[in-house]
């Protein structure tokens, strides 16, 4: 998450929640090609779930905000796309290839890779390291704000709270998006209280529970 207009946590202003009745997976045929166009580059090694994250988040406020869901996806999928060079813009704009393709680094999407595709792939990894944090301890996010992708969101920056749960290591997603690698990072559940967060008027009974990775936090 970087400091931009998608970190919405904790943010006035744009009003309550609608959920919409029996809402469909896709509002429109469009917009189920665009997300199987993303897996099918994503499993064919054109980038990975934070690169394409991070393409979303890279959005300006303006286009952000005046696009849908999945409108979103298209716009930063397009974007990624050139960016790593599959495709040029002049080929986006024609409509059509202009140019030899850039190959996939895992090749092509197969029929026999389809099962695969759409699993979900886990993302614990082995490290050498040993937890920072027990259960129990009292933490400190950092107060940090990075030019680029983070899972930490800006609403519980700089709070303290508490260390409900350790997950194991994981891929560490603020690397991961700038394609250095999986460098695997201690995962924590910390709990913040209401008042912590949002000041004395907020309820005391209120909890916010936050997946936070160790470089995120420090002791309070």
């Amino acid at each position: 998450m970087t400091d931009s207009v998608h970190d919405m946590g904790g943010v006035d202003g744009f009003g309550k929640v609608e959920p919409e009745p029996n809402e469909p997976a896709f509002h429109e045929k469009w917009e189920g090609r665009v997300m199987a166009i993303n897996r099918a580059m994503g499993a064919g090694g054109a980038w990975n779930i934070d690169m394409s994250r991070s393409s979303r988040e890279l959005l300006r406020p303006v286009t952000y905000l005046a696009s849908s869901y999945y409108g979103k996806w298209l716009i930063a999928m397009e974007n990624l796309a050139i960016e790593r060079g599959f495709v040029g813009r002049d080929e986006l704009e024609a409509g059509h290839s202009l140019h030899q393709a850039k190959p996939l680094k895992r090749g092509m999407l197969k029929l026999a890779d389809l099962a695969r595709v759409l699993t979900r792939g886990s993302f614990t990894r082995p490290t050498n390291t040993a937890a920072k944090f027990r259960i129990g301890d009292r933490v400190r996010t950092k107060n940090l704000h990075p030019k680029t992708h983070t899972r930490l969101p800006r609403y519980v920056r700089g709070h303290v709270g508490t260390v409900e749960r350790i997950h194991g290591t994981h891929v560490f997603p603020d690397t991961a998006a700038l394609d250095q690698g999986d460098n695997p990072q201690w995962l924590y559940t910390v709990v913040f209280d209401g008042p912590e967060l949002w000041g004395d008027d907020a309820d005391p009974t209120l909890k916010v529970s936050v997946d936070a990775f160790e470089p995120y936090l420090e002791r309070a």
